[in-house]
């Protein structure tokens, strides 16, 4: 490796924790969250770095701790799991504060991830013995440290961090994490080198949402958002719908899929948009590849309009793979299935392939390096990827539309928080309004620039919370 005057070291971290609550019921495979749950937990990392050569700046990343997502334990109930992440953030916080390296934000982020796993396993053992973090819910943790990094570097060297990502700032190539297959490769060899002014937004259909006002029960919110899809559909054209499945319940799953497709187009009439499309989501509830084979070939004869419009079916059946290992192959014949959960590092991706998965879910709340490195070996094996979301607001949503808006993904970016948590991100809202409000469906990233991650954080109201 090079040395590099550009390689930074890390001289303080500082982590903080939000709370967010949501203004509807938010239920996807076995999980709700919403009104009277408890409130939702953000980190917020701050870092602050030197290169080599004596320049310093501040970067900064949040993520929200997905416990239920990240950590479906039948065991250790969904709030000690967020209590057990945010230990494992001041820990590994405390830990990157007193690392005495120079080099690459992805080298700090991914040469320390043996030792994040390592607290992790720590905290468990201390406080919950018998059932390990699993290494999905600890890179959740990590993902906003690792977002900091990506932002100070950019930052210290007044670039987009993402024009930071050649031979000229990383002083390795991609053989090192990847294997000789990418010698002479680079992360920006991947990368548009500027965002994409618009993407389309997938819009969340959540287990409990209602479709119509006449679905509308009193337990539903009234505020100044949409209460229900077709509300949704007339105020912000959103033409991309990801449909959450039970997967348990074939004919609920179908007439579901059916609906929703029905729905949107009859919303979108007059709008001078005709184009549906939807993509499954079963959150890993369906029992086998059977059930996802007959839900799609029921879909087609329910409506073969619909099935049409269907892009993909996400994470249907368990994220094991190496321990329950299952040949999704057949249903890929029909739709592509995308690995989401199971995708929790390089060697599951690998594993996913092999029993026929089609695509992979990028995620930012995996990791900014991770993702580089899935997005790499995605490209080169020419498997299609989407960019999905974690209900991310705030500097969280602003990092990973940003990250789809320099990459091909799949149609567009999810965004869910405008939906269930929109009050959570006014501060960033009034710098970012494209980014979390949809007009036409799309999502607008002219408001991206600047160093680091583009988020202008140096613009943001401190009085508005």
């Amino acid at each position: 490796m090079r040395r590099l005057e550009t390689d930074v070291r890390i001289l303080d971290v500082e982590t903080a924790f939000s709370y967010k609550a949501y203004r509807a019921t938010l239920k996807f495979g076995g999980a709700v969250k919403g009104p009277g749950a408890r409130s939702g937990a953000d980190l917020n990392v701050a870092v602050l770095v030197e290169t080599r050569d004596g320049r310093r700046a501040v970067g900064r990343g949040s993520m929200v701790l997905g416990a239920a997502w990240s950590w479906p334990s039948q065991v250790v109930p969904s709030f000690m799991v967020t209590d057990f992440m945010r230990n494992l953030a001041v820990r590994y916080g405390g830990e990157l504060r007193r690392r005495d390296a120079y080099g690459h934000p992805m080298e700090h982020a991914l040469e320390t991830e043996p030792l994040l796993l390592e607290l992790a396993d720590e905290i468990i053992e201390q406080y919950a013995p018998g059932e390990p973090m699993p290494r999905m819910c600890a890179l959740v943790v990590g993902a906003a440290f690792d977002a900091a990094l990506h932002d100070a570097f950019g930052n210290a060297l007044g670039l987009d961090a993402y024009a930071a990502l050649g031979p000229e700032h990383v002083s390795w190539d991609l053989s090192r994490y990847l294997g000789p297959a990418f010698k002479g490769r680079y992360p920006a060899d991947y990368l548009k080198p500027r965002y994409d002014e618009t993407l389309p937004v997938f819009h969340l259909v959540g287990g409990y949402d209602p479709l119509t006002p006449g679905d509308v029960g009193p337990a539903d919110p009234r505020d100044e958002y949409p209460a229900d899809l077709a509300g949704w559909v007339k105020r912000d054209g959103v033409f991309c719908h990801k449909v959450k499945m039970r997967g348990n319940d074939l004919d609920w799953d179908v007439e579901r899929t059916v609906d929703v497709h029905h729905v949107v187009r009859e919303a979108l009439a007059g709008s001078g948009r005709s184009e549906v499309y939807l993509t499954s989501d079963a959150n890993e509830m369906c029992r086998d590849v059977e059930y996802v084979i007959e839900y799609l070939h029921k879909v087609r004869e329910r409506s073969p309009e619909a099935y049409d419009a269907i892009l993909y079916v996400e994470q249907p059946t368990t994220r094991h793979l190496f321990e329950r290992p299952l040949d999704v192959a057949r249903a890929a014949e029909l739709k592509p299935i995308l690995a989401d959960e199971a995708l929790s590092g390089l060697e599951a991706m690998d594993e996913a392939l092999r029993q026929g998965y089609t695509g992979v879910a990028l995620k930012t709340c995996k990791g900014q390096s991770n993702s580089l490195l899935m997005l790499a070996k995605a490209t080169e094996a020419g498997v299609p990827y989407s960019v999905q979301d974690l209900t991310l607001t705030g500097l969280g949503l602003v990092q990973s539309v940003g990250f789809a808006a320099r990459i091909r993904p799949i149609m567009g970016v999810e965004a869910n928080a405008r939906q269930f948590c929109p009050g959570a991100s006014r501060r960033e809202e009034q710098v970012h309004p494209g980014i979390f409000r949809a007009r036409d469906g799309l999502l607008r990233t002219g408001s991206l620039r600047g160093p680091g991650l583009g988020y202008r954080f140096e613009e943001f109201d401190p009085l508005v919370v």
